[in-house]
């Protein structure tokens, strides 16, 4: 029996995992995590019988924990690492996080000698060289569960890296392909959320929406198949059937194409590189498509992905900077606080402002928008995210500039701090800790040198 450890069992990626799981008669829920769906969680409990789960607040654990006594369990970022960190035999680690909240499983995990079966794409976009070096220094496996890099993955199993001329990874061009820039403004939410091929959560589908989704996943692709960026392409594809290829040096191009189904690179990651039969994947039918389209990527129409790419080849910190005002910006366009194209300008301010001898100049920009990002960015590096920040009290509203940022408990920031405050903290901060520090922070990930960082704060 092979024994499913899946972080994010209520997302997307793991609601699919779960159909798997359910077809293939030597898999079993070993161990599970979920964040706020605590009514999913209990139907998956009753079916599956896990011996672990791991709740993302204190309150459903205490509920779950009297409801289920033979059940251990967990909460919160800790109980995250718990879970990586068990012992359990014959184990499939699946890591369906969303978010920077996927990268310390993950390394924890690495660390316990286990293949990770990765869905999270902020795992190896804020950490992929450390985790790569890791991966590698442990011999563990990076397995991809997403669709165009389990494609990648498929073509090149047999083939030699230096054989490689480029990776294309296709892109359908999101829910607002056919609008122009001007007209993106006054999009709704609705509007951003109805992709037109695939289905998929909020944070993923506002970000296929600007495509910095498919900045990201050219940033996984250069860490998971050691290819430089030169040697990675995006194609628009929309209709969704080519989900990656692979040119050669003798230019020929493979591809792997497959219905708009994240079941099949699920059922292939999880069945060992498998073509093993799956019902519920639907079959394509090449008989009925016309045409198989490709577009050039309008870098004007989508400037996400050059500014994703540009980011990492930069390395350091800078990764993490985009990635967590990714994270905020959306994250405020989902609860109504800005525009869609608030969230682009926010990460352009973000990633603009200039590093100089370990100093941010212009550390909030003149709008103060990159707030957002820095408040983020050092509270993922030190403790759990949950709560939110108050400025004055209350929730800020955008017509003020003031941004909402999400903020663990356990705080060295008073949560009611004016706006002046966390500049005047932040200002202070970024004096006297410089970006290297912080990316020496990022590579070495335990608690410990987040509890140095924290005190080190705490006595400027």
């Amino acid at each position: 029996m092979r024994n499913v450890c899946l972080l994010g069992a209520t997302g997307s990626i793991g609601t699919q995992t779960l159909d798997i799981i359910r077809l293939t008669d030597d898999l079993c829920l070993k161990a599970f995590s979920f964040g706020e769906n605590i009514d999913r969680a209990i139907d998956i409990i009753n079916e599956f019988k896990p011996s672990f789960v791991c709740c993302k607040k204190e309150e459903d654990y205490k509920k779950l924990a009297k409801m289920y006594e033979d059940i251990t369990f967990y909460y919160g970022e800790d109980g995250l690492n718990s879970l990586a960190q068990l012992n359990i035999e014959n184990v499939i680690f699946l890591n369906a996080l969303v978010g920077s909240c996927g990268l310390l499983p993950t390394y924890y995990a690495i660390k316990a000698k286990k293949d990770i079966y990765l869905a999270n794409k902020e795992t190896l976009v804020i950490g992929g060289d450390i985790i790569m070096e890791e991966a590698k220094n442990n011999n563990v496996k990076i397995i991809p569960i997403d669709s165009e890099h389990s494609a990648i993955y498929q073509l090149l199993d047999s083939a030699d890296e230096l054989e490689i001329k480029n990776l294309i990874i296709t892109a359908s061009g999101g829910s607002l392909r056919d609008l122009r820039r001007d007209e993106l403004d006054n999009v709704t939410l609705d509007q951003v959320l109805n992709h037109p091929n695939w289905k998929m959560g909020k944070k993923i589908t506002v970000d296929s929406a600007t495509m910095m989704n498919k900045g990201f996943e050219v940033i996984e692709a250069h860490h998971l198949f050691n290819v430089s960026y030169d040697k990675i392409k995006v194609l628009i594809h929309r209709n969704s059937i080519v989900h990656s290829m692979v040119e050669f040096n003798d230019n020929s191009i493979c591809a792997q194409l497959g219905s708009p189904d994240m079941h099949l690179p699920i059922n292939y990651a999880i069945n060992g590189k498998k073509h093993v039969k799956c019902d519920i994947i639907e079959p394509l039918d090449l008989s009925k498509l016309s045409t198989l389209t490709f577009e050039e990527l309008d870098n004007d129409r989508y400037p996400l992905v050059g500014v994703a790419i540009t980011s990492s080849k930069k390395g350091g910190i800078y990764p993490c900077i985009l990635n967590a005002s990714n994270e905020a910006a959306v994250e405020l366009f989902i609860n109504g606080y800005i525009k869609f194209n608030d969230i682009e300008k926010i990460i352009l301010d973000d990633i603009n402002l200039k590093l100089d001898g370990g100093k941010i100049i212009g550390l909030l920009g003149r709008n103060g928008t990159g707030k957002s990002t820095l408040i983020k960015l050092i509270n993922d590096l030190l403790t759990p995210t949950s709560g939110e920040i108050l400025i004055n009290g209350e929730k800020p509203g955008i017509e003020s500039k003031k941004i909402v940022a999400y903020l663990p408990e356990r705080t060295y920031l008073d949560k009611s701090m004016t706006v002046d405050q966390v500049i005047k903290f932040f200002s202070e901060f970024y004096e006297n800790f410089s970006s290297e520090k912080a990316y020496e922070l990022l590579k070495s990930l335990d608690l410990d040198s987040k509890m140095k960082l924290t005190k080190m704060s705490k006595g400027m």
